[in-house]
């Protein structure tokens, strides 16, 4: 080769690998502007007992930086649902973050029949871990039984462990389930004398220094004070009258009625525990959040963190006082303010425009059935002793035994496989004779039995929901439903569970960087919040999940 020839070549390499470089360079930094245009910050907000109405009933009292901030400049899912039953909180935050139901989540209740170890178990519970931040037992904990990854997870898995993920509610289901399993850190309350956000060792062997500052200020203790309405109680026309007989109230209180002298009262109901079912609560856990952005220096960077938040005094008041009652209106007129402080506190510590939120809820509410037939509506409660002794007596009848019963829970039956096997019975049999007596007692409206869950498909209807909420490896062997608005429960107070509008019927709130802005009558699912999630940032959605983006809600 001449002289003249190698310069020409020289040049054409220098040329054409210049000419690369600018495209990879011109490449990276289109993946880099992708990666930085994500969020900053996704903050996903979970309303334990929220019923979809909350935000319509009282949207005369809220103000306009709280649930309005949400409405009006974001996207609002009004035909929200939960797609299974059991709707309790376990399964509720695990579905949320996971995109998926118990069916695959393996979060069937809060607590279940464990079928191999023949006992009852707790939806986080880990007798291998120790606690953190207390000398009981409240920190032994971790999401060891949800056996499928939160969109959390699966950002942590993207961002190479960079982007933060933290935990925070009153209840540790609350708190642990949201963050996954590679969550650095999930914080939850500890009442009684100790007043203590703690942890688990799942996590941690000691608590960071900005929560021990948390623990170790007045920052609970000040809620320990009198409780009476925001407004005028005589503006409360959005629910019922506050002197009446579907309320539990507090012990050392003759009536559930305002106002409320926490300090005083506290003494008979828990210490700082009673703060639970107030809404006094929620404001513990808004500072708390406040506090853990800037003791984990959440959204200060590039690589988006994660920040699940749950507000869990909602559902002790409703429990407590029930639906109409006055007590849960006055909650939501204040946890709106907490969320204005959280959302302006978001504002100042990450940047407007910088951050991301979801509002959602882990179920809805029945209301009081006492007080529905009050008002000629069809409900009731179930009278589980009498069911219960004609039961036995049927299984005496047909089986010869009365100890084929292991378990009796979430409204499911669990059978005595052992004792079915030795008396050489067919399971399947045992099932089906169990459904065909129970669909005769009253106030049971439907049942199934596991043989029929595992090998029929069912498209929609309340089978659907229960097929959805059924794990052929920890559900029992025959399902329940009950007639609506019927519960096994006080005749005081709110209960949950059912697949019913009042249980599954609840927000959708969608806010800030990559949201668009407006509503839709369109019905979305639980499960679709992780892809929705999972979209916006491009990440993968969540390894178990069977939801869908929600297209509308995202700008691009």
């Amino acid at each position: 080769m001449n002289k003249f020839f190698a310069s020409i070549l020289v040049v054409f390499c220098l040329v054409s690998c210049s000419a690369q470089q600018a495209i990879i360079s011109k490449n990276q930094t289109i993946i880099n502007s992708s990666v930085n245009d994500n969020p900053r910050l996704v903050v996903g907000i979970v309303v334990d007992q929220m019923r979809y109405d909350y935000l319509t009933r009282f949207a005369g009292k809220y103000g306009t930086g709280g649930f309005n901030r949400l409405i009006q400049k974001g996207f609002n899912c009004k035909n929200n649902h939960f797609n299974y039953i059991p709707t309790y909180t376990g399964p509720g935050h695990a579905s949320v973050y996971t995109g998926t139901t118990p069916k695959y989540h393996g979060v069937i209740g809060n607590n279940w029949y464990n079928k191999e170890i023949k006992k009852s178990v707790y939806c986080t519970g880990d007798d291998k871990m120790q606690s953190i931040g207390t000398e009981g037992s409240a920190g032994k904990m971790s999401p060891h039984r949800m056996v499928s990854t939160t969109f959390a997870d699966e950002n942590r898995l993207f961002t190479q462990m960079r982007g933060k993920t933290i935990g925070v509610s009153v209840k540790d289901r609350g708190a642990i389930l949201p963050a996954g399993h590679t969550a650095n850190a999930a914080y939850w309350f500890t009442g009684k004398d100790e007043g203590h956000f703690i942890t688990s060792t799942f996590y941690m062997n000691s608590l960071p220094n900005w929560v021990n500052d948390f623990n170790g200020s007045d920052a609970v203790e000040k809620y320990l004070k009198t409780w009476n309405t925001f407004y005028d109680i005589s503006t409360y026309v959005e629910s019922g009258n506050d002197l009446n007989e579907f309320e539990g109230g507090f012990k050392g209180k003759e009536t559930a009625t305002f106002p409320y002298d926490l300090k005083s009262l506290s003494t008979k109901n828990g210490n700082l525990d009673i703060l639970r079912a107030t809404p006094y609560g929620n404001s513990v856990v808004a500072d708390f959040a406040i506090a853990a952005i800037d003791g984990e220096a959440l959204g200060r960077d590039d690589v988006t963190d994660i920040l699940a938040v749950s507000f869990s005094s909602t559902d002790y008041v409703g429990h407590n006082f029930g639906v109409n009652s006055k007590e849960v209106e006055d909650t939501y007129i204040r946890l709106d303010k907490d969320l204005e402080r959280l959302l302006n506190a978001l504002d100042t510590k990450v940047g407007k425009g910088q951050y991301t939120v979801f509002l959602t809820a882990d179920h809805g509410a029945v209301n009081v059935p006492s007080y529905l037939q009050s008002v000629k509506i069809p409900s009731g409660y179930l009278n589980n002793s009498e069911t219960k002794e004609k039961f036995i007596t049927f299984m005496t009848k047909t089986f010869g035994a009365s100890d084929l019963i292991e378990n009796v829970s979430n409204n499911q039956i669990f059978l005595n496989r052992d004792k079915i096997a030795l008396l050489k019975l067919e399971l399947k049999d045992v099932q089906e004779a169990i459904v065909n007596e129970l669909i005769t007692y009253n106030n049971i409206d439907k049942a199934y039995s596991a043989t029929t869950m595992s090998s029929t498909s069912f498209p929609d209807g309340v089978e659907h929901l229960l097929q959805n909420g059924f794990n052929q490896k920890r559900s029992g062997d025959v399902l329940v439903v009950h007639q609506p608005a019927v519960i096994s429960y006080s005749k005081t107070g709110s209960t949950h569970g059912s697949g019913l509008n009042y249980d599954t019927h609840v927000p959708l709130l969608f806010y800030g960087k990559g949201i668009n802005h407006g509503s839709t009558f369109k019905k979305t699912r639980i499960i679709d919040i992780a892809p929705t999630m999972s979209a916006l940032l491009g990440i993968s959605f969540p390894n178990s999940a069977t939801g869908k983006p929600i297209i509308e809600v995202l700008k691009n």
